[in-house]
Order: structure tokens, then C-alpha cells, then sequence
């Protein structure tokens, strides 16, 4: 397949370019740039969403198109930082979107990021595809994020809002950041640690979005989790296992709340209890079905 990918150095789309490449397929990349196409390579594309510009001569014929782009969410949520993460996030995707949708010969699939923060602070419900959205800026930064394809559904594209929990690998996210106090034996649960985290190893995300593109039956959301779900207190007591260190120092809400903000409160402290139906249910084999092994194999430990 020929397929463009935007977001494709980043920690997931790294992964996501190597393995599409090792299977044999042709990747492109959206590459950001002022609005001219002329200093682009064969296997770039040259775009800029708050110049709401992007090549589309050279998304033609495409088969795929994979879109991962966007502001990282950690960091204090200042007026500005939520600005960058909601825009960034709409701006780019619809861009795309109409894009897209212009195309005399468009795209068979058009696979958008978003996020199991769609289900706001759901406690133990077990929450699937068809659940309904929750409150707080991360389900509204969900929200418009997945409205922002809308176009690209309109035209006849097949379009996979993928849903996406913690991805566990060494190389970012959630996990890189917890390595370095979890080998000093400072890590401990965060909060009460009853909140659920829906998490993912890198390698069954790779897996789930190639899974996507090779699986029609597949369009809206989806959600790219694993099937075991972990509350914080187990997740924190997991990893500590496998790096054979203590995880006695928890983290209290109140200091999680005064340090990292509203930022802290949603990503932090809530929690979603995400199954991946759909996945399961369309045929996706997980490699890593449990915490433990996740965790082994992203860390060397097996």
C-alpha cells in the first residue's frame, strides 16, 4: 500500500513508519513547511495547518492515510497550552479532512488519532465504542477532534476514529516518564489508585492500526487498548515488579492537583475502564494481552 502518515517521528509514529516499511509498504510523510511543495522529497508532502495548506497534488492515489499529529498533553494547561492542543488537534484534522475530501481519487482509509480521554471520568464502567462522551477538556478536545473527519465520511471514505489508551513503550509517553523515579524506588500509586488506566503496549498499537487499514468491515471509532484494563494501584505495583524495585511513595491528589493543575486532574486521576471490542470483535490478535507482559517486553524483561 501506499501510505501517508503525519505525526511520523514521534514516539508512536516511529514505531508506526518502521514496521509499515518492514512489511513492505510505501510511506509517506506529512511534513510541516511554508506553503511550498518545492523543497519536499519523493516520500514527503509538504503541509501547514495554521496556513490551512497542504500538498494535495501528492495525496492523490494515495491508498492510506494515517494522521498522528498533535501537541503532546503533558504540561500545565495553561489558556495557551490547551489553545495548541485543541487546534493542533482540529485544525490539522480538518485540514486533512477537506483535503480529503477534494481528491478525484481520495484515499480507501483515512485512520485519525484520538483518545480514551473521549469517555471522561467514568469510575468502573466498562465503557465500549458506542458509550457516550464525558465531561472535561480532554473528552471536548475528543470530540471535536473526531468531528473535525467528517468530511472525509461524507465523501465515501472509510474513516477509524482510533481511541487511544496509555502506550506503553521505553521511548515516550506515559511509561518514559515513569521510568526514572520507578528505578530509584521512589514510584507509588497516584491518588487513591482505584482509577483505571486503559493502556496499549506499542507494539499491539502498531499492530491494531495495520489490523485497521487491512480490515473494511472496520470505520468509526475504535478503541486501541488492550483487554485488561489496570487500576493505578496495580499498574504501579506491576511495574515495580518487573524493575524489581519498592513502589511505596504515593503520590497524593492534592499534591498531583497543586503541581500539574487541571492537566493532573484528567490525566492523572481520572480514569476510563476502555474495552477493545471492536478489535476483538473484527479479529485483532494482542501480543501482549496482560500488564506483566507489556511491561516485560517494553523494558527487556522478559
Amino acid at each position: 500500500m501506499n501510505i501517508v502518515v503525519s505525526g511520523s517521528h514521534g514516539f508512536i509514529g516511529s514505531a508506526l513508519v518502521g514496521s509499515l516499511t518492514a512489511a513492505g509498504h510505501r510511506v509517506t510523510r506529512l511534513v510541516r513547511g511554508e506553503r511550498s511543495a518545492a523543497t519536499a522529497g519523493d516520500a514527503e508532502i509538504v503541509w501547514n495547518p495554521e496556513a490551512s495548506y497542504v500538498d494535495t497534488a501528492k495525496l492523490e492515489g494515495q491508498d492510506a492515510v494515517i494522521h498522528l499529529a498533535g501537541e503532546p498533553i503533558p504540561g500545565r494547561w495553561t489558556p495557551r497550552k490547551k489553545a495548541r492542543i485543541l487546534e493542533s488537534r482540529f485544525k490539522g484534522t480538518r485540514l486533512l479532512s477537506e483535503a480529503l475530501a477534494q481528491l478525484a481519487q481520495p484515499p480507501q482509509v483515512f485512520v485519525s488519532g484520538s483518545a480514551v480521554g473521549y469517555y471522561g471520568n467514568r469510575s468502573d464502567e466498562i465503557l465500549r465504542e458506542e458509550s457516550s462522551t464525558g465531561g472535561g477538556f480532554l473528552a471536548q478536545v475528543c470530540r471535536e477532534w473526531e468531528g473535525a473527519t467528517d468530511l472525509a465520511a461524507k465523501k465515501g471514505i472509510r474513516v477509524v476514529r482510533l481511541r487511544i489508551g496509555v502506550v506503553l513503550g521505553t521511548a515516550g509517553g506515559a511509561l518514559g516518564q515513569m521510568l526514572f523515579p520507578f528505578r530509584l524506588g521512589l514510584g507509588g500509586r497516584i491518588g487513591s489508585g482505584k482509577q483505571y488506566m486503559s493502556w496499549i503496549a506499542l507494539d499491539d498499537l502498531v499492530g491494531a492500526i495495520q489490523h485497521v487499514l487491512a480490515t473494511a468491515s472496520l470505520q468509526g471509532p475504535v478503541n486501541a487498548v488492550a483487554p485488561n484494563p489496570a487500576l493505578n494501584a496495580e499498574f504501579v505495583k506491576t511495574l515495580g515488579r518487573v524493575l524489581s524495585r519498592p513502589t511505596i511513595f504515593p503520590l497524593p491528589a492534592f499534591v498531583v492537583r497543586l503541581v500539574f493543575g487541571q492537566m493532573g486532574e484528567e490525566a492523572l486521576l481520572w480514569g476510563q475502564r476502555v474495552e477493545p471490542a471492536r478489535l476483538k470483535a473484527s479479529g485483532y490478535t494482542f501480543r501482549y494481552p496482560t500488564l506483566e507482559g507489556a511491561l516485560r517486553h517494553a523494558l527487556g524483561k522478559a
